[in-house]
């Protein structure tokens, strides 16, 4: 295939990606409030379980600091909605695109490591959404009695979503590792020889993160 015919194939395919992610936040905007107690949920279960006292207000509301901050809130949730939503449509386009380039043994691993890829990146992000109470408490709870803790919107999305994306991207390791293998470039045997240095390598990743 020509050059151009290459950029046009990727200009569609972007531009239907680009609406697809349009078309997500836009549902995310009009169901933001029922998104919104869903993220809430982890911070209301610790607010019936800690002390009082730990956390600053009453309920499970989140203190407003900025008058943009509501705005930005539900802008944000739209936009990691979105793009959320059409994740299967973003890798179905990616699957057309590269598909006509790849041969037929290239094809037949393409197409189920796309869809692990999918569903390690759910199951992470599952996990992190059931992980995100405890992590909380204990941030609540590590610094001391006499630390007030205060939760704005803008800082908890973003601490939720942060979670869910590093727990999301850590569960593709080892689909990177089957593909590192699969190209030759890495062996068991060199895996087991640098294990403790990966190791180090995850607690390091985790601690940014």
């Amino acid at each position: 295939m020509p050059l151009l015919d290459h950029l046009q194939e990727l200009r569609k395919r972007l531009l239907i990606s680009f609406l697809s992610v349009c078309l997500g936040g836009i549902a995310c905007w009009f169901f933001y409030d029922r998104i919104l107690e869903l993220l809430l949920e982890p911070y209301c279960q610790i607010r019936d379980n800690s002390d009082p006292e730990r956390i600053f207000g009453s309920g499970c509301e989140l203190l407003v600091t900025d008058p943009l901050e509501p705005f930005s809130v539900r802008l944000t949730v739209a936009g990691y909605g979105g793009v959320i939503l059409s994740i299967p449509m973003l890798l179905w386009q990616a699957w057309r695109f590269i598909a006509p380039g790849l041969l037929s043994k290239e094809k037949k691993w393409a197409l189920p490591f796309l869809l692990s890829g999918l569903l390690l990146f759910v199951m992470g992000s599952l996990l992190a959404y059931w992980s995100i109470p405890r992590a909380l408490d204990f941030l609540v709870e590590i610094g001391g009695p006499d630390l007030v803790s205060v939760f704005s919107p803008a800082k908890y999305i973003g601490f939720v979503i942060k979670m869910i994306v590093a727990f999301g991207i850590g569960f593709e390791f080892p689909l990177f590792l089957i593909f590192l293998q699969l190209l030759g470039v890495l062996t068991p045997t060199a895996l087991r020889k640098s294990r403790r240095y990966a190791i180090v390598g995850v607690v390091a990743l985790v601690a940014v993160l």
